[in-house]
């Protein structure tokens, strides 16, 4: 991987406070073609996603992620969402991916984003008018920050990898 590749993976934290300003398109553009250009399974790309800005509807989503008001704080939010009859195995996972894709490609052009995983599924279900077929996977919002948080804690290497088989040291 190149090294500007690996700083953003390090250096991407969870934001949960947005500057007011915009994104411009080109910015978003880039955002989304490289979400476009993730990995899938049988290539199947199993994804939709859908981009809220409309400030009373990213409100409503903000609300349908358990109160999560901040989000609407962001630019904008996207909801990735999930494709099950292009994918039935694989779709949760793919578009999973194509989010991380898409986060990491809005870190690496300066801004924040959050990974959502808590959210009233019906409820944004409706908002966004899904089929009742889709299935939302995740969410994000996406903003120039307000804050750079510090890096949290990890776990050490050996709490999360092993070699050959479980709990089998690297070294």
């Amino acid at each position: 991987m190149a090294p500007d590749t690996i700083e953003t993976i390090m250096k991407r934290r969870s934001i949960r406070s947005y500057r007011p300003d915009e994104i411009p398109d080109e910015d978003l553009r880039t955002i989304l073609e490289a979400g476009r250009q993730a990995p899938s399974a049988g290539n199947r790309q199993p994804w939709h996603f859908v981009v809220v800005k409309d400030p009373d509807l990213k409100r409503e989503v903000a609300d349908a992620c358990h109160d999560q008001t901040w989000m609407a704080e962001a630019h904008l939010i996207i909801a990735a969402v999930g494709l099950p009859a292009a994918s039935e195995a694989w779709f949760a996972v793919d578009t999973a991916i194509a989010l991380q894709t898409i986060i990491l490609a809005a870190h690496s052009l300066g801004y924040g984003t959050c990974w959502i995983g808590a959210f009233d599924e019906e409820k944004v279900q409706e908002l966004l008018r899904l089929a009742p077929d889709l299935k939302v996977i995740c969410l994000t919002p996406v903003g120039v920050p307000a804050v750079q948080p510090e890096a949290r804690a990890r776990k050490e290497l050996s709490e999360v990898f092993s070699l050959d088989e479980y709990g089998q040291p690297l070294t």
